[in-house]
């Protein structure tokens, strides 16, 4: 009986129920813009992580002339002036279809107004930041913070947002890259040749990685980036070795031509798969590349925010409360190669 008065129930009120077809349309559309913008990204990908990492000049790729159309910021899309920020980040995923969880290395690659040199900033994973939506967290929470997750896409965007708003500057473009496509891209340039300051035992392999210059495939590269447990400033000396990581990378790039070669380009533009992504909807890439060969200098600065100790036993880190601000202001007025000359200590080798 009581079936049957549910079953009556039902067909009385199936006609006041909210067709579906608007709502799987909108999931849908959705899901194709994503499709579309990972494409796209795929397409850029490699070549933005690498020429915003360090500013390599590629000539032969400069527009004959300016887009049609203005810029944000009201010049023609051609034109680009002022500071560059890239926003580089490599989350803790293996797979083809990992689970991304954090971003344990979170580079911002800050190219000066004058075109001076470009500065690699590692920004501390432990940093206490505030995320929208989230209160306050680690920095390399907020990716997985992103909605919906696990998104490359989606984890950039929140981390982006949480950097912009920490060190006052706009991100103009960025890049994710997983553990797997770090390890692709690395074997597409035949390896690298890291150079280290102190000997690194990993703690995932047993492998040691002696003092001094080695070649690296791309396996030993993502064994040397995960170690931070044996390394005496565990976190920060990892945050190091990405940057020295990132010299040896576009030096090898540079050594072999492949950013003035066609044939050799479009292979490294498809050795990161899916574990790619590249946001240049601020600043997409012709107008990168056309900023690049004005630089004075390709070899980097490293530099590493300014922490203080942990706070309470959290071990999340506050901003130093001396040199954090002064290094802020610095870096959102463009005046890092003063903050350089008055803090020499602060400069982080990346050979």
């Amino acid at each position: 009986m009581i079936e049957d008065d549910l079953r009556a129930a039902f067909v009385r009120h199936e006609p006041l129920t909210p067709s579906t077809g608007p709502l799987r349309a909108a999931i849908d559309r959705l899901a194709a813009v994503r499709r579309r913008r990972r494409q796209r990204f795929q397409a850029a990908g490699v070549t933005l992580a690498l020429l915003g990492a360090l500013g390599v000049g590629v000539p032969q790729l400069r527009p004959d002339r300016p887009a049609e159309g203005p810029s944000l910021s009201g010049r023609p899309a051609g034109a680009q002036s002022g500071a560059l920020n890239v926003l580089l980040l490599g989350v803790d995923g293996f797979g083809e279809e990992p689970s991304y969880r954090l971003a344990d290395s979170v580079l911002l690659v800050h190219i000066p107004a004058d075109r001076s040199r470009p500065y690699l900033i590692s920004l501390p994973r432990d940093l206490e930041v505030s995320i929208p939506g989230r209160g306050t967290g680690k920095l390399n929470s907020a990716f997985y913070s992103g909605e919906p997750r696990p998104d490359l896409d989606a984890g950039y965007d929140l981390t982006r947002r949480v950097v912009a708003d920490l060190t006052g500057v706009r991100v103009d473009a960025g890049a994710v890259l997983t553990f797997a496509g770090l390890r692709r891209i690395t074997d597409a340039v035949d390896g690298v040749e890291v150079c280290l300051p102190t000997e690194v035992r990993s703690w995932h392999t047993r492998r040691t990685f002696p003092a001094g210059c080695q070649r690296l495939d791309g396996a030993a590269s993502v064994d040397l980036l995960r170690q931070r447990r044996y390394l005496p400033d565990g976190a920060f000396d990892r945050d190091r070795n990405a940057q020295r990581y990132v010299a040896a990378l576009i030096r090898r790039a540079v050594a072999q031509d492949v950013l003035t070669n066609p044939v050799r380009l479009t292979a490294l533009l498809s050795a990161g798969g899916k574990g790619l992504a590249v946001d240049d909807d601020g600043l997409p890439l012709t107008r990168l590349v056309a900023v690049l060969p004005e630089l004075k200098s390709v070899d980097p600065v490293g530099l590493s925010l300014p922490v203080g100790p942990p706070v309470d036993n959290a071990s999340r880190l506050p901003l130093d409360p001396k040199l954090g601000p002064a290094f802020l202001a610095a870096l959102s007025e463009d005046r890092l190669a003063q903050w350089v000359a008055q803090h020499p200590e602060q400069v982080n080798p990346t050979r």
